[in-house]
């Protein structure tokens, strides 16, 4: 259980940093803010599908990772937190080719019901390589 009105962002920096997928996938937080965050995803030989384009999962895993963060942080915290990805479409720009990627989220709206919808754009070097909109319910 958390306290009661609790800073979002602190539930979310907690989950990333003990969350065994994120640490599987190295996904690093690089900047949590009020409806926003930015998290990178450091190249590694196990995420290209074919030759060294990285796999459209890992990917799409950045990005609701993202949004997830950006949802919570500047979100108050409920005593009992439970949430979801509800929805998430992306479209893939670019190949992402044996690079680092970035991904930044913005939530774009928050309902009174919690449910957030999230921008995010994910980039590998000066390519921007996906764009995605999640939806989010604290």
């Amino acid at each position: 259980m958390s306290e009661p009105g609790a800073d979002g962002a602190a539930l979310a920096r907690g989950w990333l940093e003990r969350s065994p997928f994120v640490a599987h996938l190295g996904i690093v937080v690089e900047e949590l803010r009020d409806g926003y965050s930015r998290l990178s995803l450091p190249f590694a030989p196990s995420l290209p599908t074919l030759g060294d384009v990285v796999h459209g999962g890992a990917i799409s895993s950045l990005a609701d990772t993202a949004a997830a963060a950006a949802a919570w942080s500047g979100a108050e915290v409920p005593e009992r937190p439970a949430a979801s990805t509800i929805g998430i479409t992306i479209d893939f720009l670019a190949p992402a080719r044996a690079t680092d990627l970035t991904a930044e989220a913005r939530v774009i709206r928050r309902t009174s019901r919690g449910i957030c919808f999230v921008e995010v754009s994910v980039s590998g070097g000066d390519r921007r390589v996906a764009a995605a909109l999640v939806t989010y319910q604290l």
